[in-house]
Order: structure tokens, then C-alpha cells, then sequence
């Protein structure tokens, strides 16, 4: 018996996953080299990574639920309307169903067969799949991305907070960036083979973009210790 797995029946969780676990890595190791530059103790710097890894992974469940469950609804509508529209106007349905396929490449004759037959095992389920481009795979599901992008992140903004019980010194705003470059690099080699994707363009696009972060952040940090800010 053969069984094909492809990529598609991975990307709502893995497109979560990998977006929070970046954002994690990005933004805790930003707050962490902008607060050490600015001379800031420990303690604190630690205080901030923690309180920037709870808020981000709250954030983050609450982001994906909600705009997943906006999608959710949207698919909701497009299938009730369907729903009527197949009870009211099966006709003009079938016709357009029809239609769908003549302009896939079927001849006409072909095309009402293959309609017909259609409708008569699932007719929602080929007008959702056909028509909308809504299938099982990529059906929205707020509670699953809502639970990848928390826990994602919360991984993601651990490791640059390991760093810093490593190392407290004046160096930690290098370090810190640093490894959190490798993480991103290790992260977009990692999404890019899940999703069967090219891996160096995919790690150059994380860590330059996370690099842009974190060398911001330390600029304006070592810009107040330059001025004694707060």
C-alpha cells in the first residue's frame, strides 16, 4: 500500500512553529544585547529576557488565534454560502463546476462527466476543493497554531537567555548575538528541510534579518551608556 506524505499537511503548524521559534530568538536576544549594552546588571538583563520571553509567547498565542480564527471564520462563511447556493441553484452549481474543468484542459463531454460524478459522491467537498481552493490540509485551526507559536517561542527565546548565565561580562551584547545568529541559522536549516525548501537561502534570510535586529538594539544601548540615560 503506498502512502505519500508531503508538505503541505505540515504547513499550518510548521508555518507557527517556525515563525514563533525566529521571533523568540530575535526579539529575547535583542532585548538582551540593547539592555547589556547599556551597562545594565545581570540581574536585570535577566529580569528582562524572562519578562520578554512570557510576553512574547502570550503575545504570540493570542496573535495566531486570533487571525487563525478570523480565517477559520471567513472559511465558515464560504461553506455555508456554498451550502444554499448547492440547495437553491444545484443546476448553475454543476455548470460551474463544469466550467472549473473545461478550463483545467477537459473537453466539454469529459468535463460534465466528471462534474456529474463529483456531485453526486461530495458535492460541497468538490466545490470547497475546486472552486475555493479550501482543503482538509489547509483548513484553519486556531487552537494548534495558537499552541505552536507559544511553545516555538518560548524555545526560541530560552536559548538566548542561556547565554547569559554564561557570560556576564562586558562582552555578553557579542556573545549573546552571536549564538543567537547560530541558533537562527540552525532554525532556518531546520524550517527549510521540513518544508522541502532551499536551506541556504532560507538560513541567509533569518540571520540577516535577525542580525539587523540585534545590532539596532545595541547601538541604541550603547548610545544611552554613552549618554548615561536611564
Amino acid at each position: 500500500m503506498h502512502r505519500e506524505s508531503h508538505t503541505v499537511e505540515r504547513i499550518g503548524w510548521l508555518r507557527a512553529a517556525i515563525l514563533g521559534a525566529n521571533d523568540g530568538i530575535v526579539s529575547t536576544a535583542s532585548l538582551i544585547a540593547g539592555v547589556a549594552a547599556a551597562g545594565a546588571a545581570q540581574a536585570s538583563i535577566l529580569v528582562t529576557g524572562v519578562a520578554g520571553l512570557v510576553a512574547g509567547a502570550m503575545s504570540m498565542a493570542a496573535g495566531e488565534f486570533v487571525s487563525v480564527s478570523s480565517q477559520g471564520d471567513a472559511e465558515k462563511a464560504d461553506i455555508a454560502r456554498e451550502k444554499f447556493e448547492l440547495k437553491t441553484q444545484p443546476e448553475f452549481e454543476l455548470e460551474e463546476l463544469t466550467q472549473i474543468y473545461e478550463g483545467r484542459g477537459l473537453d466539454r463531454r469529459l468535463a460534465e462527466e466528471v462534474a456529474e460524478a463529483l456531485t453526486a459522491h461530495n458535492a460541497l467537498d468538490s466545490h470547497l476543493r475546486d472552486e475555493l481552493g479550501l482543503s482538509r490540509e489547509m483548513r484553519a485551526r486556531p487552537v494548534q497554531a495558537a499552541a505552536a507559536s507559544a511553545a516555538s517561542f518560548s524555545v526560541g527565546a530560552a536559548l538566548p537567555l542561556l547565554i547569559v548565565l554564561l557570560d556576564a561580562g562586558p562582552s555578553l551584547p557579542w556573545t549573546v548575538s552571536a549564538a543567537s545568529l547560530l541558533f537562527l541559522a540552525l532554525l532556518g536549516a531546520l524550517g527549510a528541510w521540513a518544508g522541502s525548501a532551499p536551506i541556504a537561502r532560507a538560513v541567509l534570510r533569518v540571520s540577516f534579518w535577525g542580525a539587523f535586529a540585534m545590532a539596532a538594539t545595541i547601538a541604541i544601548g550603547s548610545l544611552f551608556a554613552a549618554t548615561g540615560g536611564p
